[in-house]
């Protein structure tokens, strides 16, 4: 359980009640929850999830030490069936499953990782080329964080995107967001869009 506020009184209190109906031990301030570590400074909240992305590059067995600079080539487009298919399709599946959850912390894997979801039923070997492109660019990029600052200026900011027919298979669009509160980041997603859109204005 994570208590959060600006009262830290009244924080103390909650803590005691719960203390008195529960077995509970205090672990102080929040560090690593779930995977996710959480370090305070005088300027703010730095949230990463580094020991999970070592973790996950241990469980793929990379066989070289090679980095990329882009999670993704510019302008790939994917189909059902590029490639020939995996004989066993589990390891993809589980390794696309980590970097949804990866994705928590690293809103720059959101698109490819959405994109790479879309064949967990039926990978082949291109799909898994690609998903080793996006752990290679992990593995050079795998101090990156997210910063909360503290600051009184919270108005909330929102980006959205979208690109026209992208997917080769059902001619949909995708549409994509991001959402500021003050300086910091605070939700994203990629989605596919419901409906084919007829033109970038509709899209």
């Amino acid at each position: 359980m994570i208590i959060t506020g600006d009262d830290s009184e009244y924080i103390a209190f909650v803590k005691a009640r719960l203390h008195d109906q529960f077995l509970m031990t205090d672990l102080g301030p929040l560090r690593y929850f779930l995977g996710i570590e959480v370090s305070s400074t005088s300027d703010g909240f730095y949230i990463s999830q580094e020991n999970y992305i070592q973790d996950l590059l241990a469980r793929a067995a990379l066989g070289d030490e090679r980095t990329v600079e882009t999670p993704m080539e510019l302008n790939v487009k994917f189909q059902p069936t590029d490639g020939d298919p995996l004989p066993d399709p589990m390891r993809y599946r589980h390794l696309v499953g980590s970097l949804v959850y990866l994705a928590v912390t690293r809103p720059d894997i959101s698109y490819p990782v959405h994109i790479l979801s879309q064949f967990v039923s039926a990978p082949t070997t291109v799909h898994y080329s690609h998903l080793l492109r996006v752990l290679r660019y992990l593995r050079g990029t795998i101090t990156r964080r997210l910063f909360f600052p503290r600051s009184i200026f919270l108005q909330l900011q929102c980006y959205s995107d979208a690109t026209w027919a992208s997917d080769p298979s059902d001619r949909r669009s995708l549409s994509a967001y991001c959402v500021f509160l003050g300086g910091s980041l605070i939700a994203w997603k990629t989605k596919k869009q419901t409906a084919v859109s007829r033109s970038s204005v509709e899209a």
